[in-house]
């Protein structure tokens, strides 16, 4: 089980990375567009920077056409650096840049993936990672526990070394589910992380303690330290 986040903001990768345990960051087009018209290259690598050469960085390519995708590939792998996972949307044109990377040896996440073919086509054309689109599934009223547990299931028959990389979370419910039903990975948007610790169940859990403790030995900075 591990925890990417989805996000470009430096600020918050920088800060929820010393808090959570975090092994990577995921990023699109979309996700880059948040933070403005920025130098792309100049700033991925301010991630790598952050995150360190240890965790997974996932980068997408933007063209539809094999060719482009795959000139995009080598220039984010040149810019950045040759460990960098590139994202690929499972399409016709997206299978045959995953096949061919793979051959190359180049890491690989199959993203925006809608449907259990989508998964099994992109765990048979070699991917490393295959990211289902959880919230946006839902959305199109697909059988989240069915196209899960299908998923894990062919991954382990099979016995190939696909990860799930669970994606598109607007809730931790979602988040619970896809671990639960055995995916090994997720990138969730940093605040999810956040609010599912910072909740006001959990702060009143703590101010009890402390006032439990206080009402026998007093208040004091460090109580527990001589």
């Amino acid at each position: 089980m591990a925890f990417l986040l989805d996000s470009a903001n430096l600020a918050d990768i920088q800060r929820y990375q010393e808090i959570f345990p975090i092994e990577g960051v995921t990023t699109n087009p979309s996700i880059l567009k948040k933070v403005g018209k920025v130098d792309t290259y100049t700033h991925l690598r301010e991630i790598r920077k952050i995150i360190g050469p240890e965790k997974t960085l996932h980068v997408q390519v933007v063209g539809t056409d094999a060719d482009t995708m795959l000139e995009e590939a080598d220039c984010i792998l040149k810019e950045i650096d040759a460990t960098v996972f590139i994202k690929v949307p499972v399409t016709t044109e997206g299978l045959k840049v995953i096949k061919t990377l793979k051959n190359r040896g180049v890491g690989v996440t199959a993203t925006a993936i809608y449907s259990k073919m989508q998964a099994f086509l992109a765990i048979e054309a070699g991917a490393d990672y295959i990211a289902p689109y959880y919230n946006r599934m839902e959305n199109l009223n697909s059988d989240m526990t069915d196209t899960m547990t299908a998923i894990v299931e062919y991954i382990r028959d099979r016995k190939v070394v696909t990860k799930i990389l669970g994606a598109s979370y607007k809730n931790i419910a979602q988040v619970n589910h896809t671990l639960t039903l055995g995916g090994h990975c997720v990138t969730v948007n940093p605040e999810l992380l956040w609010n599912a610790v910072e909740t006001p169940a959990v702060q009143k859990a703590v101010v009890d303690f402390q006032s439990d403790w206080e009402s026998v030995y007093g208040g004091g900075a460090n109580m527990l330290l001589k």
